[in-house]
Order: C-alpha cells, then sequence, then structure tokens
C-alpha cells in the first residue's frame, strides 16, 4: 500500500519589504551630490556681487569646458579658485589659448567695480585668440 505524504500548506502574507533598490539609489544620490556639491561651492567663495538681469532660459553644451575668472570688488584677479596677479593672470589665459579645445572664459565681476578691471581682461582674452567670453550675473 503507497503511502501519500503531503505537507499542509499555510498560506501567510509576506511582511517583509525588499529595500535594495531603495538602498542602491539613496547611494547614488547620495555620491551625486558628493561630487556636484564642491563644484558649485568652489565659484561661491570669492565674494563678487554680480550684477542683475531678467531671467531666461539657456543652452549650455553638455561636453563645454569652462574657466573662471573673477574679480572682487577690491580689484583682486582670481583664476579658478587662486588669487593672481594681472600678469599671472595673462600668462596662465595664454596658456589656455595653446590647448586644442579653447575653454569658455567666465567672467565674474563684481557689481561695484570699476569696467577698466574687466576691460583689461577682455584685452588680454582678445589678445590671446581666446573668442568665447560669458559673464555671469544673477538673475531676479
Amino acid at each position: 500500500m503507497a503511502r501519500i505524504f503531503r505537507r499542509q500548506r499555510n498560506l501567510h502574507p509576506v511582511a517583509e519589504l525588499n529595500v535594495t533598490n531603495m538602498v542602491d539609489l539613496g547611494f547614488t544620490l547620495l555620491i551625486i551630490f558628493m561630487i556636484t556639491t564642491p563644484l558649485i561651492q568652489s565659484e561661491q567663495t570669492i565674494p563678487v556681487n554680480l550684477p542683475v538681469e531678467s531671467k531666461k532660459t539657456q543652452d549650455v553644451l553638455p561636453e563645454t569646458e569652462f574657466q573662471i575668472v573673477s574679480i572682487d570688488k577690491a580689484g583682486n584677479f582670481y583664476f579658478g579658485q587662486k588669487r593672481v596677479s594681472f600678469t599671472e593672470l595673462s600668462s596662465s589665459l595664454t596658456s589656455l589659448a595653446a590647448k586644442p579645445k579653447q575653454p569658455v572664459i567666465r567672467i565674474r565681476a563684481d557689481l561695484s567695480l570699476q569696467w577698466q578691471q574687466v576691460v583689461r581682461v577682455m584685452d588680454v582674452i582678445k589678445k590671446n585668440n581666446l573668442s568665447k567670453i560669458t559673464f555671469d550675473t544673477d538673475a531676479k
């Protein structure tokens, strides 16, 4: 005589939540914020009161390289985050002109600054045949 062995099936709801995907998403967002926060903070460490313009959308190409030249209200020049003299700034711009793909020069000038300082910077940029210039402003 054959005997049939069957287990009783107990149906119960699964009370476990799989959080693996949420943890992966959390770590991905954390890495993105860790990378982008220093980039945002870097150009805001030099205190510059920018001119104001009306708000509009701007087109930015993803592979565009930018180089920031800042002038604070005391007339000090900054190449990126480094404070430089005007001669050091002109030599740094000369080295940028030697690159095969020239970057866009972002000029961040203080609102209360005498514009002769900005004209001097633009003159050096033109002498080095750097043709891509943009001015940073605050949007209202």
